[in-house]
């Protein structure tokens, strides 16, 4: 009997030894892992937008539009990331997309596909949310015992790059009540004017935007400016609200640059017009420094109206005609149809799905024509 007993307790920690070892590395050595974990670090995992490797076992972003990619064979693949990192949009070769989210306290391990074919597959992952408060970051995969990462997707050709504010973001997008408020859960970046025409231009982008950020003075800000929380500060660094990394321009030089920004100036009935026109400038010689053979657009609406359409609008006209005048014919404007309600609207009325998919049509449009991307 005592024999048997031991016999029991040896096979029980053998077994368990076998089992720690497939325990994920560094501090969530709590969860188990059954399979094969893929690194952060490993050579064919693709990663576009900006993103800090200080660390390069947690590489971490703040901004939406950042995006995972990798090509894997086996019949399953799961994610792991720091708990609380917020939401993804997730795809699986052809397949639709899906949300995954890691809001709990624990929450790090996410089943993205299970019962696949057993073959070569591709896994696209999108960070669909602001992640300036949840600091997010990627900790690896994993797949079956005997699978492999296979060389990443090939990247676009077509660069472009996106700074904007809630609108570009994507802020309250999938609430269909005006009268709701922001909610991590209803805002979609996937589904956002400007990833939709990156897709529709079969691009990449880049994205430096958040909600309430402005270009001289963010929402409801005071009169004179919120210089320490506007976008020709944040602009410069990796991710949002962190002075730790200055963001390298070197590393991505798009093709055309997108700004979409004047809306939270122009809000609450507290602005300096002259000012604004002043930061517009100061922020085209800042982008243009950075990404000297881009075209630069700068775009205007639509959840502006009236008297501060019309502001923005000439504003921006006089910012774009006297960089002409100047030298720089790579300068050029768009507006979007100001939104009326007819294709309903976002939480705190910002542009509903429907909305986002109108304007990217229209930004399309332009966008082909400007770039010759047929």
């Amino acid at each position: 009997m005592k024999k048997s007993f031991l016999l029991l307790l040896c096979t029980l920690f053998l077994a368990c030894t076998a089992f720690a070892r497939t325990t994920l590395p560094q501090e969530s050595t709590t969860l188990p892992l059954r399979g094969k974990f893929i690194s952060p670090t490993d050579r064919n995992i693709q990663y576009i937008g900006r993103i800090c490797f200080d660390n390069p076992e947690r590489p971490r972003f703040t901004f939406p539009g950042t995006q995972i990619n990798a090509n894997f064979t086996g019949t399953s693949l799961r994610m792991i990331a720091k708990p609380g990192s917020g939401y993804f949009m997730a795809q699986i070769d052809e397949a639709e997309p899906f949300k995954v989210a890691f809001r709990g306290n624990r929450d790090s391990l996410v089943t993205l596909a299970t019962a696949l074919a057993d073959g070569a597959h591709t896994v696209k992952l999108m960070f669909c949310m602001e992640g300036y408060e949840m600091k997010p970051d990627f900790r690896g995969f994993v797949i079956d015992s005997e699978a492999s990462l296979l060389a990443p997707p090939a990247l676009p050709e077509r660069r472009m790059e996106f700074i904007g504010n809630s609108i570009t973001c994507g802020y309250g997008n999938e609430s269909i009540l005006r009268s709701d408020h922001f909610e991590y859960e209803t805002e979609n970046h996937y589904f956002s004017y400007a990833q939709i025409t990156t897709r529709n231009l079969q691009a990449m982008a880049h994205v430096v935007a958040r909600s309430g950020i402005g270009v001289y003075r963010s929402y409801d800000g005071p009169k004179s400016g919120t210089p320490d929380n506007v976008m020709t500060t944040e602009y410069e660094y990796t991710n949002l609200y962190d002075r730790s990394e200055q963001w390298d321009f070197s590393r991505y030089q798009p093709d055309v640059v997108c700004i979409n920004l004047g809306t939270n100036d122009l809000s609450t009935n507290n602005y300096d017009v002259d000012l604004l026109r002043q930061a517009y400038k100061r922020f085209l010689t800042q982008v243009r420094s950075h990404n000297p053979r881009a075209r630069i657009v700068y775009l205007c609406g639509s959840m502006l109206g009236g008297k501060e359409l019309d502001i923005a609008r000439h504003t921006l006209d006089d910012v774009v005609d006297e960089a002409r005048k100047n030298g720089d014919n790579e300068v050029y404007r768009f507006d979007f149809s100001p939104q009326t309600g007819s294709l309903g609207y976002g939480a705190d009325s910002h542009p509903s799905l429907r909305q986002h998919q109108l304007m990217a049509e229209e930004l399309t449009t332009f966008l082909r024509q400007l770039m010759k991307w047929f």
